[in-house]
């Protein structure tokens, strides 16, 4: 897989900016990154608002958006999963995490390929409640459409995850796919040995009775 490239919005009046430039160029040294565009918005102001970004040092490094101040070797690490799910899915993790669930729904609006990426979060146990909750609101976001979905096998695997909150997600997800493909994934779950999953499982199936044929 080719490295992958890179964009850097800069000032010349910002102090970090300087250490951000040598460190992303040495790792297109090192091909760690394909290529390096580097913008000075003080002489292109234009490019910061096409982009929304308000302060700087900023980076993408593929389809992965840094803000602040990031070493060399937090750099590489994104390099290295910058065009991979579980690279987005860190990412997503990342900005619900900081707050900034904006962020992440302007990412996905802009490529609704991206959701994809949430799914390592609804599965993953250790991530904290406030940030379970982005992921739900993300995915809520696309309740009914094709992009959810496409996600219906997957989601039907969680719902078969060994912890009964990741059950207990997916069922409401697979609910909100409108489709009655999810059926035998939550069947299975009525019988759940949770509470919770038997009871989110039974209204996800009430809302598929309720769709339209």
């Amino acid at each position: 897989m080719p490295a992958p490239d890179a964009q850097l919005l800069l000032s010349t009046h910002c102090p970090h900016c300087p250490g951000v430039l040598a460190a992303l160029a040495d790792l297109v040294k090192q091909g760690v990154i394909g290529r390096l565009d580097t913008v000075n918005l003080e002489q292109h102001p234009e490019v910061g608002q096409a982009l929304g970004v308000r302060s700087v040092p900023w980076v993408r490094i593929g389809r992965i958006e840094l803000a602040g101040v990031h070493s060399k070797a937090e750099l590489a690490e994104w390099a290295a999963k910058a065009d991979s799910e579980a690279g987005l899915a860190d990412w997503f993790h990342l900005l619900l995490k900081e707050g900034q669930l904006p962020r992440a729904q302007a990412a996905i609006e802009a490529d609704p390929t991206l959701l994809a990426a949430v799914l390592p979060i609804v599965g993953n146990v250790e991530a904290s409640l406030n940030v379970r909750l982005g992921a739900g609101v993300l995915l809520e976001n696309f309740a009914g459409t094709e992009t959810l979905r496409a996600l219906l096998p997957r989601l039907g695997d969680l719902s078969q995850h060994a912890d009964a909150r990741v059950r207990a997600d997916a069922c409401h997800y697979l609910g909100l796919t409108g489709d009655a493909a999810a059926k035998p994934w939550l069947d299975a779950r009525v019988a759940d040995d949770d509470a919770d999953v038997r009871e989110i499982a039974a209204e996800s199936l009430q809302a598929l009775s309720r769709e339209p044929a």
